[in-house]
């Protein structure tokens, strides 16, 4: 049992690893491929505009599941990988080669949805718009849309839960709006039928468990801890986290790389991440704090909000490198 468990932690670390390291050696190709997205990157109701367009995909999501257009959902975030993967190849590879390859990473996702497959397309897409997002959102705007994300993320998980229901369209279509951390190597995504829709609750910005509860009866409480007397089968087979949980910290730290003066913080000089400082690392120690709280939390069988924990520990560890690197408060919140 406690083997499954390591396997799903370590497993859940490495994606998130390869999300961020990822993010942080796109960040200087992209920028000089102007992929910049925003005139202004200082301005912080950029942050406020991205809040808003994530209310509007949420409930035209819903609307989709409700009124049975999940192909629709299913087919716009299938295209929208091909896109996030074309900007990554596009800075490595060759014009029509990037296009195959982005083509590529869409048709595995339609033919064989396994969750390698898923998860593989997910760090691609992961890292691709965190670096997007990181280069054109400043100091100001980053930390803004990472606190209101996480507000927003704990009442739509706690408060009115209508993350539940966007759990139960989205589990079926096997798209990368989540990642899949098994806890066994021979679990296969094809295969699991997800049972009860109310034993999975996920979304964009949620972290969740498979089998929550798996004797609701008596046995294991929800609020119990991981003891000797749990066996395998009290084990969930997977673990669904949000992309979101993984892109949104990632954005903090690829902003903070990106728009400290490297008269402040300089470059710890990693050859092939250039843009890794001080804050940019201990941001990202701090989005592992709170992932590995977050685990914590999940592994006792209950879904949990994910951004809280993650966009705390990352804007935390952000702000405790900035300082440590002599880096004045205020210029570290692009005041």
């Amino acid at each position: 049992m406690r083997k499954r468990v390591a396997f799903a932690v370590g497993l859940a670390a490495l994606v998130f690893l390869l999300v961020q390291l990822g993010a942080l050696a796109l960040v200087p190709t992209f920028y000089d491929a102007g992929y910049q997205t925003v005139e202004d990157p200082t301005d912080p109701t950029n942050s406020l505009a991205y809040l808003a367009a994530i209310l509007v995909a949420t409930g035209v999501m819903l609307a989709a599941f409700k009124y049975d257009f999940d192909w629709a959902v299913r087919a716009l975030v299938v295209v929208t990988s091909g896109m996030l993967s074309w900007y990554v190849f596009s800075v490595f590879l060759p014009g029509l080669v990037a296009v195959a390859a982005a083509v590529g990473v869409s048709a595995a996702l339609v033919a064989y949805p396994e969750w390698y497959v898923i998860d593989a397309a997910g760090v691609l897409m992961g890292a691709g718009a965190a670096a997007l997002f990181g280069i054109s959102f400043g100091l100001l705007p980053a930390v803004v849309l990472l606190v209101a994300l996480a507000v927003y993320d704990a009442v739509s998980v706690y408060g009115t839960k209508h993350m539940l229901d966007l759990a139960e369209g989205v589990m079926d279509l096997r798209i990368p709006v989540v990642l899949v951390i098994p806890t066994t190597l021979s679990y296969s995504l094809l295969d699991d039928d997800f049972g009860d829709a109310n034993d999975v609750h996920e979304g964009a910005d949620a972290t969740a468990d498979r089998d929550a509860d798996p004797n609701p009866d008596g046995g294991r409480d929800a609020g119990t801890d991981i003891d000797e007397d749990l066996t395998d089968d009290d084990v969930r087979d997977a673990f669904f986290i949000g992309l979101g949980d993984a892109v949104m910290p990632t954005v903090m730290v690829a902003s903070g790389a990106f728009f400290l003066p490297r008269s402040l913080a300089p470059s710890l000089g990693v050859g092939f991440l250039p843009a890794l400082t001080l804050p940019a690392l201990t941001a990202m120690i701090g989005t592992f704090v709170g992932l590995f709280a977050l685990l914590w939390l999940v592994l006792k069988g209950r879904a949990h909000a994910g951004l809280p924990l993650l966009n705390g520990g990352t804007i935390g560890g952000y702000l405790v490198g900035a300082l440590l690197s002599g880096v004045p408060l205020l210029t570290a919140l692009g005041l």
